[in-house]
């Protein structure tokens, strides 16, 4: 039994995947799917690759997810099952990279500016 394990980031979550031949049963921090991702459309994005791929039903994934909060967490752990989909089977790149899933997003949160509210709003300006 071969396993394939990958990494994927989003914003500040880090997820560590390992894939391993099975039934189709997803674990994301000793939890399933559907209780860790309480929301559909948080579960259909995490998932993604299996659904570009047509291969959802053949591994058994195991996450360990932190950091962040729960878009960052499904998009990291998307990002580190089209890694690990890629190291089982290179063939499935070109459809998994037209689907725009290859890429890390390299999107993060603005810092804080000194003399400022935060990263762009400021103090109201006093004239008098």
């Amino acid at each position: 039994m071969e396993i394939n394990n990958a990494l994927g980031r989003r914003k500040t979550a880090i997820a560590r995947v390992y894939l391993t031949a099975g039934t189709g049963k997803v674990t994301i921090n000793k939890k399933d799917i559907k209780t860790y991702f309480a929301s559909l459309t948080l579960q259909n994005a995490a998932l993604k690759p299996f659904e570009v791929t047509n291969t959802m039903g053949q591994f058994d994934v195991t996450v360990h997810v932190n950091g962040g909060g729960t878009a960052g967490q499904a998009g990291a752990v998307s990002l580190g099952i089209t890694r690990a989909l890629v190291k089982y089977n290179a063939e499935l790149k070109p459809a998994l990279k037209a689907s725009d899933l290859t890429t890390r997003d390299p999107r993060m949160v603005e810092r804080k500016k000194p003399g400022q509210k935060k990263a762009r709003k400021r103090f109201q300006f006093v004239k008098r």
